[in-house]
Formats: structure tokens, sequence, C-alpha cells
């Protein structure tokens, strides 16, 4: 019975067959060709690529279900095609290459310090000694025109009485010789208007008083009442406060981006909640022995004399990274250990693994210096699929003997 049942089953068949073939042929159309079918050499979870099942089923690690890896799906020249149900699903996300300027932000800690174009040096024109000191300790606030010191000058109240005695003086071929006294009051410290005075009471006086040239505080004391000081001797030092210097330390790695003339932003902790506003004058040429960083000087206008020397600050500085290149997001970029790999999306659900050279890192973006060109769109997230799926670590094998095109 057997051979019959199975003679009946071929026979049939063929009848279907030709049935088939003649139905076609009536409408001018070829027979179909059997599909081939697809050999699938394991299943497994996306989520977890390297755990192979002989078998489909649901997955034990994850709440889907298992997917077939077909033979022949292998990468060719770095490019893989994967369902576009699974990109979906998993969440790959694309960014697009734009070709643009980087501008990072170089962070640093800084000090607040005496702006020592702004010191004035208050010295003794001429021998004396010091009757009375006006400013008695360092640090002490001082107004301009203020009185700062009495010195009894012998030397300075006889040039006053020579000057008067020429002026009261009527004997011809005299005008040579009150213009030198004139001159030397001027030599030992004397301004035109203490010499209009000095005209106008007619007599000298016996001691002298040093007034503050400018405004500030008193950055160094150098007598004391009762000391004798020669000509030229140091008697104050006043530093002033209406611009203060930010001296901040720039690591030797930002130091090649910071220019004089870059923008800063600076946050101070004793003004809190308000940022100052400023530009580096200059990065100065030395290097700190024990920090290893440079100094970066900001000249920062101090009016009101919020700001006082040994404030910490911490400053903000705006430089450009990279005036043109490729940028992508920074998480797009892989990172292999001798090489850097970016992902890129091609159409119909096909990805490529690309080489490229990347520059500076700033905001969440890097620039691509050589490997990838301005629209291209790569992977910012998913990566992990791709690579389970195209088995990347084969295709960045074949990127060894690969030169990065520019």
């Amino acid at each position: 019975m057997k051979p019959i049942v199975a003679a009946i089953a071929i026979a049939a068949a063929l009848a279907a067959g030709i049935a088939i073939g003649l139905l076609a042929a009536r409408r001018g159309e070829p027979p179909a060709p059997a599909p081939a079918e697809r050999r699938v050499l394991y299943w497994y979870d996306p989520m977890v690529p390297d755990k192979h099942f002989e078998q489909p089923g649901r997955s034990p690690f994850m709440d889907m279900d298992l997917v077939p890896k077909y033979a022949g799906e292998d990468a060719a020249d770095g490019v893989v095609a994967i369902d576009p149900r699974i990109v979906q699903n998993l969440g790959v996300r694309t960014a697009r290459a734009e070709r643009g300027a980087l501008t990072a932000t170089v962070r640093a800690t800084a000090l607040v310090a005496f702006d020592e174009r702004a010191v004035a040096d208050v010295t003794a024109r001429v021998a004396g000694i010091v009757e009375r000191l006006h400013v008695r300790t360092p640090r002490s606030v001082v107004a301009h025109g203020q009185p700062l010191a009495t010195l009894i000058a012998p030397e300075w109240t006889a040039a006053q009485a020579e000057y008067l005695s020429l002026r009261r003086a009527s004997a011809p071929g005299l005008d040579a010789l009150r213009d030198a006294a004139r001159t030397r009051l001027a030599l030992i410290g004397m301004s035109e208007t203490d010499i209009r005075a000095l005209e106008r009471r007619g007599v000298a006086p016996a001691r002298v008083t040093i007034v503050a040239p400018r405004a500030g505080v008193v950055a160094d004391l150098a007598v004391r009442e009762g000391a004798s000081v020669a000509a030229g001797a140091l008697l104050l030092r006043i530093s002033g406060l209406d611009t203060v210097w930010i001296d901040a330390g720039i690591a030797q790695t930002d130091a090649g981006r910071v220019v004089p003339g870059a923008p800063v932003q600076i946050d101070v902790a004793a003004l809190r909640g308000e940022t100052l506003s400023g530009i580096v004058d200059a990065l100065l040429p030395d290097v700190d022995a024990a920090t290893r960083t440079q100094t970066a000087r900001i000249v920062l206008a101090n009016p009101d004399r919020r700001l006082a020397p040994g404030m910490v600050a911490q400053v903000r500085i705006a430089v450009t990274a990279s005036p043109d290149a490729v940028l992508v997001p920074t998480e797009a970029v892989i990172a292999t250990g001798t090489r850097h790999v970016v992902i890129v999306a091609l159409d119909d659900g096909r990805f490529r693994a690309q080489e490229v050279r990347i520059g500076d890192e700033a905001d969440g973006r890097t620039a691509v210096l050589a490997g990838l060109v301005d629209g291209e769109e790569v992977v910012r997230s998913g990566q992990f699929l791709i690579d389970s799926e195209a088995s990347l670590a084969g295709v960045l094998a074949r990127l060894d003997g690969a030169q990065v095109s520019p």
C-alpha cells in the first residue's frame, strides 16, 4: 500500500507543477523560481550578543524573542545591514556631522592681586627726619592728597627760603638766579601749585608735609617716627585699587589655546550670584615650578573696590579649539585604545564602521579632522547593537591597514 500512496502523491505534485507552468505560460510570465531557504546559524538576544542558542524561543535575559542569525550576513567592507525593526526597538539614534568652529571653555582657579601698574612709591626728595607719621599701619586706605608724613628737612626749607629771597631782591641780573632757584624747588618735589602757594605765603615752612600721590592702600610702610631718611629713601608704597589683576593658573595642556583678548567670565566667592566679565590681558612667559601652570593675567575694573587682593576666583576662558572642522557628538566616537571609530549610518538600515582622526572636545562635541565629511549621519547611541550584529572587532581589524581619508 505504501508504494502506491507515494506514487499517487508524486503524480499529484507533478500535475500541479505542470498546471502552474501552463497557467504562467498563458499569461506570458515565466514560472517563479522556488525561494532559496536561508540557513540559520544560531539564535541570540541582541542585548546579550555573545550568548548563542540552537533553537528559537524567548530570551532568558530580556522579555523578547530570540533573533536568528543567518548565514551570509557577515559585514562586507565594513558595512552591515540590520533589521529596521531591531534598530527602532533598541533606540538607535543618529546625528548629522556638521562643519563649524568648536569653541571650548578653559576653566581655572585664580587669585585677585594688586595691579602693579597702579603702584606709587613715596620717597624723600631730600634728607630729613620723620617727625610724624599720619598713616601708621600697612594696608591703611588713603585718599588722593591725604597727608602721609611730616618731615624736618633743612635742605628743603633752605631751598624755599633762597627762592623767596631772590624774588624779593631787585638787583639787576637776578632773573637767571630766580629761575634756577625755582627749578630747584621742582626738583626736590614741589609741584607748581605748591610753589605758587609758597609765593603767596612769602614764608618758608620749617617742616614739609608729604601727601599721597594717588588713592589706594598702603602696601609697604618703610619708616617710623623719629627715623632719619636719606634723599631718595622709600617712605611708603601705595597700591591702587581702581583696577585689580586676576591671575589664573592655566594647565600646560590648555595654555596654547589661551590668547590675549580672549573673553573671560569670573566668579568670585565673595560676590555670590554675580559673574564678572573681562578679557585676558597677557599670558605670562613662565611656568610655576610647583603647580606646572602658566599664569593668564586678566585686568578687571574695580571702581567700588569690592575686590580685594587674596580673594579666590573661578574663571572660564572662551577659546577657539578648532576653527574649521567636522563636528560630531562626543558620544558617537568609539575609542578602541589604538584608534577612534564612528559608525556611519547609510540607507536601508546599513551601517559602516569608519576610522577617524579627532581633535579637540568641548561641550559634548568632538572635532573630526579626517575620516568623515560634512553631512554624513553618525550613530550617537546604540553602538553596542551594531557591534553585536557586525562583529565590530573583526571590522576594526580590517582597518589596520587602511588609511584615514581626509
